[in-house]
């Protein structure tokens, strides 16, 4: 099986002269596709590359030399005849067609290899996440739940005089908003997709801004009830009373700047 990460031709031409400098002989294909970890193809083509270079064998034991290359004083060489350079136009046309074939060939084999054996990569699991974000959700609806009840927020009719049977509770707006935005600037920042600087930037300083906010409101919220107060003081009203819009106009420029992105 080839490596999922084979090594450039030209440093397998050299590791394969390496080896046949120190075999003392050209080695064979299969001898290079064992050592190397590399397809037939690729083994023939490093082979091929050692003869076109003039590598010979030296029969008193010294290790392959080029076909330029001088030999040390007082040593002789006696060299095998090189194989021939030329060939004919059909024995060229041939071996173009043998070589793609093998190529055909070899990449069949490894789409089947792979298909039969895919590769498993270890991701990190996702489902402690849902615990944790069950355990938060339970914590931060409550607390805003609350916090809105002490500021003024509570049951209102939808649509007055067309449905007054549909009432809901309009301190719900507040975890809804404030933690959805959180996390929608945190995917901004975070994530992979094209997303400008400009508003990456925005999403980074918005989405910690939005968790100290819902961390604030949640402290809030249990220390007025552990005082016993029904009522928030009129600043915290007051402030909390403006998060739908500040929530909303937040949203609306994340989304913005990032479908101006998508648009250039």
């Amino acid at each position: 099986m080839t490596s999922a990460y084979p090594m450039p031709s030209d440093v397998l031409a050299e590791k394969v002269a390496a080896l046949a400098a120190e075999l003392g002989e050209l080695p064979s294909k299969r001898r290079v596709m064992r050592t190397f970890r590399c397809g037939a193809v690729r083994a023939n083509g490093a082979l091929a590359e050692l003869r076109r270079t003039g590598f010979e064998r030296v029969h008193d034991g010294h290790p392959f030399q080029g076909a330029g290359a001088q030999p040390e004083h007082g040593q002789e060489q006696h060299a095998v005849p090189a194989p021939r350079a030329a060939s004919t136009a059909s024995d060229e046309v041939a071996e173009v067609g043998t070589a793609g074939a093998e190529i055909a060939v070899e990449a069949l084999v490894e789409d089947v290899a792979g298909a039969v054996h895919p590769t498993r990569v270890r991701t990190v699991p996702r489902w402690p996440l849902l615990i944790i974000a069950l355990g938060a959700f339970v914590a931060i609806w409550s607390g805003w739940v609350g916090l809105g009840k002490l500021t003024g927020f509570g049951p209102v009719v939808l649509l007055p005089g067309i449905a007054d049977e549909w009432v809901i509770n309009s301190a719900i707006t507040l975890p809804l908003g404030v933690e959805c935005y959180g996390a929608l600037a945190m995917w901004a920042w975070l994530s992979d997709a094209p997303v400008s600087a400009r508003a990456r930037r925005f999403a980074r300083w918005s989405a910690l801004g939005s968790l100290a906010l819902g961390a604030l409101g949640q402290v809030a919220y249990h220390l007025m009830t552990a005082a016993g107060m029904t009522v928030a003081p009129w600043p915290i009203t007051a402030f909390v009373s403006c998060l739908p819009v500040a929530v909303l106009g937040s949203g609306a420029a994340l989304i913005h700047m990032i479908h101006r992105q998508e648009a250039s």
